[in-house]
């Protein structure tokens, strides 16, 4: 996964949307989407000024035994 962090302006406004490629066993699955915001549970996604945030690993609450991830490498440019 490839991750742009969406940009602001001092005054808080969003001057550039984040952005995503996403890459699954090797297959090109997203190419330079733009996101909308962040996911709420109720409403349209929107954006809130940050300099720095999480990574959230979404998990939906089902039976099934815990989701793992591996091989989660996070490098900053």
């Amino acid at each position: 996964m490839v991750w742009n962090a969406p940009a602001f302006y001092a005054n808080g406004t969003l001057a550039a949307p984040a952005r995503v490629t996403v890459f699954h066993n090797g297959i090109l699955v997203q190419n330079n989407v733009e996101l909308r915001g962040e996911t709420v549970y109720i409403g349209p996604p929107s954006y809130k000024p940050y300099q720095s945030a999480p990574i959230k690993l979404q998990s939906h609450g089902d039976p099934s035994p815990p989701i793992s991830f591996r091989n989660i490498w996070v490098r900053e440019f």
